[in-house]
């Protein structure tokens, strides 16, 4: 057996293919330290597939895969640890968590233009010896506030059991917390939006799996979410405007779409009691 890599460093492989990798290969490919590798093979996240005879960590495409995955991660600032249990976790699903992760470079993106313009302005100002408009000046620099409906979630529903589990949850989160949620929500809903634009039903059972991945989705991370208070939440979609915009933004039709997903997986839930 042929332990030693297929080429030299520099060199790119396609899926299928059997090239192995040094660690210095891969380091250089993925540019990243040798050393962050070894790290990464000590705490479990990225061990390599293959050992030469003499012991030499040798890694193949799926690790070059897995590798990227994690690069990608920590761009978004997700902790090694987090990142470890989102791979490994049963139901991760890899072009989900890509539309996911491209959704949110696009709004980082976003959010970098728009600071780029008010330096644009400020520099302009400082030339001129003007003052800035003051409606403009922190453009680009908002700070993500989950908490900046609080005052009326807690007045709709600070009765609930619910809204006290979901308050003793989210004080627990960090910010790395956040961007997680953030990705896994708008992964399902970008997967929905994408089965509304090829034609799919929402009482098809691609579209009825995604609603209960959604209600699993609040279940683990705010509170325990039944059914039936899944069915509330799909309504209030389509009655408040808000929630309304936020969906039709990714595609036309897609709040009332989800909506008949959740109660079509409603239905099926009970079907089976």
């Amino acid at each position: 057996m042929n332990t030693q890599p297929a080429h030299a460093a520099g060199a790119t492989a396609t899926p299928g293919t059997t090239d192995l990798y040094t660690v210095g290969q891969v380091a250089a490919l993925a540019r990243v330290t040798v050393r962050t590798l070894h790290h990464y093979d000590r705490i479990g996240l990225l061990s390599p597939s293959r050992r030469s005879k003499r012991g030499y960590r040798l890694y193949d495409y799926a690790d070059l895969e897995r590798l990227r995955q994690i690069r990608l991660m920590r761009e978004l600032r997700f902790s090694l640890e987090a990142i470890e249990q989102m791979l490994d976790a049963p139901a991760y699903d890899r072009r989900s968590a890509l539309i996911a992760q491209r959704e949110l470079l696009r709004e980082r993106q976003e959010r970098t233009d728009s600071i780029i313009r008010g330096v644009d302005r400020a520099l302009t100002a400082l030339e001129d010896e003007t003052k800035m408009d003051t409606t403009e000046m922190f453009e680009g620099l908002e700070d993500f506030d989950h908490t900046q409906y609080e005052d009326e979630v807690k007045e709709r529903w600070g009765d609930t059991d619910a809204y006290r589990e979901s308050m003793r949850r989210t004080r627990r989160y960090g910010k790395d917390d956040w961007v997680r949620i953030k990705a896994e929500g708008e992964g399902v809903f970008a997967r929905l939006a994408e089965l509304l634009a090829d034609g799919g039903q929402a009482a098809g059972r691609a579209a009825m799996d995604l609603a209960e991945e959604h209600r699993c989705h609040i279940d683990r991370w705010f509170y325990p979410c039944s059914h039936e208070m899944h069915r509330c939440l799909g309504e209030m979609y389509t009655a408040d405007a808000r929630f309304t915009q936020y969906f039709e933004k990714r595609a036309e039709g897609l709040a009332v779409f989800v909506q008949d997903a959740i109660l079509a997986n409603e239905a099926r839930w009970r079907n089976r009691q």
